[in-house]
């Protein structure tokens, strides 16, 4: 695995802090009504990300996720000021603010999606990582999910076909307590998910997923192994959510001391303690970082105020209409 450094602490600290800050913002103008519909945030979970990151090869590897699906696609190098305008549904958004919160997309950094549905990105994973076989592209893909999704269907089929073709994918599970507001236990009499692996033959595990050292250990041998044309790998990341589902959550599941729990053990306060142990970076050095990442969100969100909604015309320039059809290439 590609060593872990100062360098390295300094940055997960920087990324993760930005991620968090990002979308405490968004939950704030969220309630001013600036941001409609669904909004589901990440906070807690961003040792997952920061670990994957480390060890994924961004210049070919893939990444696609559920609705929870802000901060990824920073991570893959997508400009935050598009992304924050895409949630503002400005036309300087990802998707020219048709997308919003739930579907953010890049192509160009090998971002495919937040997706809607429930379990419907886990085919579309292995779907990306067949395609990778086919072309021989080595390239992997990273499909996360849910502990929700794990019980769909869906989960089991595309394991099936993933393990008999040997695909270059590895399957994610952010076990962050509860799916919606039903924690693991009242779905199932087992709650260690990654055990769904065994009756596929297929390499699993749990992970601390607090930790992105931890997270990026894991991930470096599941994508190696996947890269080497050994198949896919199946784990269990347990992570955990400070905020609710959505913000229309009222959280009436779990009690403000489960939260606190959790916090002590918050990823960048971990990743911030091993900073200072090792004396990585000053305080003043830190409260730089600080106001650089608060700077960057400011900036994010003049960029998406200031930005102009879609003309009315883009409706149209985007949906077939000729009779005739096919393929009709849009506009955008």
């Amino acid at each position: 695995m590609k060593k872990i450094t100062k360098a390295t602490y300094i940055k997960w600290y920087e990324d993760m802090l930005f991620w968090r800050k990002f979308e405490d913002k968004l939950a704030q103008v969220y309630i001013q009504q600036k941001v409609r519909g669904f909004l589901h945030l990440y906070n807690g979970q961003e040792a997952i990300l920061a670990g994957a990151l480390h060890v994924m090869d961004l210049s070919k590897d893939k990444m696609i996720t559920a609705y929870r699906n802000h901060v990824q696609p920073i991570g893959m190098g997508v400009d935050p000021r598009r992304v924050m305008a895409e949630l503002y549904g400005k036309k300087t958004g990802t998707s020219h603010g048709m997308g919003g919160s739930m579907h953010i997309f890049s192509k160009e950094h090998r971002f495919y999606g937040g997706h809607g549905i429930v379990g419907g990105q886990i085919p579309l994973g292995a779907g990306l990582a067949f395609a990778d076989k086919y072309f021989k592209r080595d390239a992997v893909t990273l499909t996360f999910l849910g502990d929700g999704a794990a019980r769909q269907g869906s989960l089991h089929e595309t394991f099936t076909m993933a393990v008999k073709w040997n695909l270059p994918v590895v399957f994610c599970v952010e076990n962050n307590g509860y799916a919606m507001g039903t924690s693991v236990a009242r779905t199932s009499k087992s709650t260690e998910i990654w055990k769904l692996g065994l009756g596929y033959d297929m390499p699993c595990g749990p992970v601390d997923a607090m930790n992105p050292e931890k997270v990026a250990e894991a991930l470096d041998e599941a994508i190696k192994r996947a890269r080497k044309g050994e198949g896919p790998t199946f784990l269990e990341l347990k992570t955990y959510r400070y905020r609710g589902h959505s913000m229309s959550d009222a959280q009436q599941y779990r009690t403000k001391e489960e939260v606190a729990e959790y916090q002590k053990i918050d990823p960048i306060t971990q990743v911030k303690d091993i900073i200072k142990e090792n004396k990585y970076a000053t305080d003043k050095e830190i409260k730089a970082i600080d106001k650089k990442v608060k700077d960057l969100v400011a900036e994010c969100e003049k960029f998406a105020e200031e930005s102009d909604f879609p003309d009315v015309q883009q409706l149209y320039d985007v949906v077939y209409e000729q009779k005739d059809y096919p393929f009709l290439p849009h506009k955008l």
